[in-house]
């Protein structure tokens, strides 16, 4: 169930599920693909972290054999292009304000969101809550 301002309700460590409520859609111009609308899950460690070691945490997990990934190196955070591999899924990561976000792609697996939140459960040692938003779906 998702709110009149767009936020689905908090899940804990416990039992996320990572329904997706609304997926973005591809639209494409002479710039190239953009993305309108979509749904973004935001994981906040506990006890707080900073960027550089959530960073470092996500790359060891996204180095494992179940990913291919790709990073933009001029980008004021760390932003993933990420391959499920097991999933065959895509989607994008990102690294902000002390918090590692996932953000879906049209195609989107749940599964692998859920595959991702496990491994980065088991590396990071430490509870997680994480925050389902929907982004502006006009």
């Amino acid at each position: 169930m998702i709110s009149d301002d767009g936020v689905a309700p908090t899940v804990t460590d416990d039992a996320p599920t990572f329904d997706i409520p609304h997926r973005p859609k591809r639209v494409y111009s002479h710039d190239g693909v953009e993305y309108e609308g979509g749904t973004v899950f935001k994981l906040s460690p506990d006890p707080a972290e900073s960027n550089d070691r959530l960073a470092g945490v996500v790359e060891r997990v996204l180095s494992g054999d179940r990913y291919t990934y790709g990073d933009w190196f001029e980008l004021p955070a760390p932003v993933y292009l990420v391959h499920d591999e097991r999933d065959s899924s895509v989607f994008r990561v990102v690294i902000r304000s002390g918090t590692v976000e996932f953000h879906v792609l049209p195609d989107t697996a749940r599964e692998a969101l859920r595959g991702l939140y496990d491994r980065l459960r088991e590396e990071a040692d430490c509870a997680w809550r994480v925050d389902c938003e929907l982004a502006d779906t006009d």
